[in-house]
């Protein structure tokens, strides 16, 4: 290990099983470690029988945290930099830090692993070719809907964060703006015991949270689906649906002629559509 560096380390966003083998080395070679809340840190550490001095470095202190971060690389030392779970800086403290000492002149290291966006969207069953990260939704209902209706057009998925005190109006919030139809996945405790997906429409995943106050506890990870583009728009969902049917036993080319000559659409337009639906499915 280099000398004077700042290792930005992921840690478990729940199964403590998931740390990598690298990231536990590093936690073991530095010389101190910075972190959001050092009694969570303390206690991953204990699990993993480290035992190094622990700096304070959140959201309220980050400033002073990062001077001192760097009078400790100047004087020698390694430094780890923690969140409570997952990868630091991704909606969590570390910015400041890692600014300033990549400004101080050394090394900025990423040590990478468990993140609730990327777990997330590796199981939700939605399209991720694309998609926008856009952190803790707003605190207010009018801060919600305002930004739910800027949304509509959106085509990526969307990837928001939201608290269990918040979870329930926020998805009526959406349920208002986008319709009770827009296509959710809801992630909850992901990697804990009670892991949950809750998958379908809006509304009908509000009304499973209302029927069960366990699926309102936890931290969630809300995934939408984009909006079509005008191109696809332009073709009706039951002839897509129609076209993609008649793939299963047909060729592509001959399944989308079928359901042109069926619905009225153009053979092209239902071929093209069906490769990219199939493409996102894949």
């Amino acid at each position: 290990m280099a000398e004077n560096q700042l290792y930005v380390v992921a840690t478990p966003i729940g199964n403590l099983a998931d740390i990598t083998i690298r990231a536990q080395e590093v936690l073991e070679m530095v010389d101190i470690i910075a972190a959001e809340d050092t009694r969570h840190t303390k206690r991953l550490l204990n699990h993993l029988g480290i035992q190094k001095p622990l700096l304070a470095a959140h959201d309220h202190n980050e400033s002073f945290a990062a001077s001192s971060i760097v009078e400790k690389l100047k004087s020698g030392l390694n430094v780890a930099l923690v969140s409570d779970a997952g990868t630091p800086l991704i909606a969590d403290p570390g910015f400041h830090v890692a600014k300033a000492v990549s400004e101080a002149g050394f090394d900025v290291v990423p040590i990478p692993g468990a993140c609730a966006i990327i777990t997330a969207l590796s199981a939700a069953a939605l399209p991720t070719d694309r998609f926008i990260f856009d952190g803790f939704l707003p605190p207010k209902t009018s801060g919600r809907k305002q930004y739910f209706a800027a949304m509509k057009t959106e085509e990526r998925t969307l990837v928001v964060y939201e608290s269990p005190h918040r979870i329930l109006d926020s998805l009526k919030d959406l349920v208002s703006e986008l319709g009770e139809e827009k296509e959710l996945v809801v992630a909850r405790e992901l990697t804990k015991t009670f892991e949950t997906f809750l998958r379908g429409g809006a509304g009908s995943i509000v009304s499973a949270m209302e029927a069960d106050s366990n699926q309102q506890r936890g931290e969630f990870v809300v995934m939408i689906r984009g909006a079509l583009s005008k191109k696809k728009l332009e073709v009706s969902q039951d002839a897509l649906d129609l076209t993609l049917l008649l793939a299963e036993e047909l060729p592509m080319k001959k399944a989308a002629a079928l359901a042109a000559k069926h619905t009225g659409y153009k053979k092209n337009q239902l071929y093209q559509l069906a490769l990219e639906a199939q493409d996102e499915d894949n």
